[in-house]
């Protein structure tokens, strides 16, 4: 079976057992201060709830499902929006070197000002997993393309989950709940749940696991995990790759901190920690 596809944007529509739960749109049509980037949305539960969000106003500036965004790359905003680095970059869609309906790996550009910085790998794929729960993989390796160094500072993969009029539960392997305590540190993983839907993130990869959680749980709420820090940022040399895996269970219904320690367990190659 082939996947679907649209003309306005050009969208690939993922499959669970011939069910769709995400819509991958690989050539947006967005303002270039958006820093123009492939995004998935919607993306849902089994059950049919729509666990991402897409707004292209307001603050923050763009609000792009799950996406990667950077929002300096050697200078250049590959995030978008308001920010002191104002020359905007785009991760521009290549090529497939395999698309299924249950997944796919493409090759992006990211460009800015007509010079590429970076060539990436990215790699998505559907999971099953217990009844009522699925996973997404997402992977990116990111390899410096430029002949000389490059850095990476704040950013990375990005979840926009949508407004609901109570906040989101947010917690941690470890015990930390609330955003004051999850936010900005490492976590094997990070939990965020509504009343009807529960996004279980876990970092599938060492770097990954060391690297710290953004989480907001306000206006615009959602988790990502950092590519790289503002205080820290990220140096990758020429021809080198710096790749990062984050595996996200999306189940219906509001889990528990037992049940969502157990469903992280299969999502990286760790195992669970409560």
């Amino acid at each position: 079976m082939n996947p679907t596809f649209t003309n306005r944007p050009p969208c690939t529509v993922l499959r669970h057992e011939n069910r769709p739960v995400g819509t991958y749109v690989h050539r947006p049509q967005l303002a270039g201060t958006l820093a123009p980037r492939p995004y998935l949305h919607p993306v849902r539960t089994l059950g049919g709830i729509t666990v991402t969000d897409l707004r292209t106003g307001g603050q923050p500036a763009a609000q792009l499902g799950v996406s990667m965004a950077v929002p300096d790359v050697s200078g250049r905003n590959f995030g978008g929006g308001p920010s002191p680095v104002t020359t905007y970059g785009s991760q521009r869609h290549l090529g497939w070197l395999l698309r299924d309906p249950d997944g796919f790996v493409e090759e992006l550009s990211w460009t800015a000002g007509g010079r590429q910085l970076l060539l990436e790998r990215r790699t998505v794929a559907v999971r099953p997993l217990s009844a009522g729960c699925w996973a997404l993989d997402f992977t990116t390796a990111l390899t410096n393309v430029t002949g000389q160094d490059v850095s990476a500072s704040g950013g990375g993969f990005f979840w926009s989950a949508p407004r609901r009029p109570q906040p989101p539960r947010v917690f941690s392997a470890g015990g930390d709940e609330g955003e004051a305590a999850v936010h900005g540190r490492p976590a094997d993983w990070v939990a965020l749940a509504a009343e009807d839907w529960t996004l279980v993130f876990a970092g599938a990869t060492g770097d990954t696991r060391s690297a710290p959680w953004h989480v907001r749980t306000g206006d615009h709420p959602g988790v990502g995990s950092a590519l790289a820090t503002r205080e820290q940022p990220l140096t990758i040399a020429p021809a080198d790759t710096v790749t990062r895996r984050i595996v996200t269970a999306v189940a219906d219904g509001c889990l528990e901190r037992d049940e969502a320690a157990r469903i992280a367990g299969q999502l990286s190659d760790k195992g669970a920690a409560v």
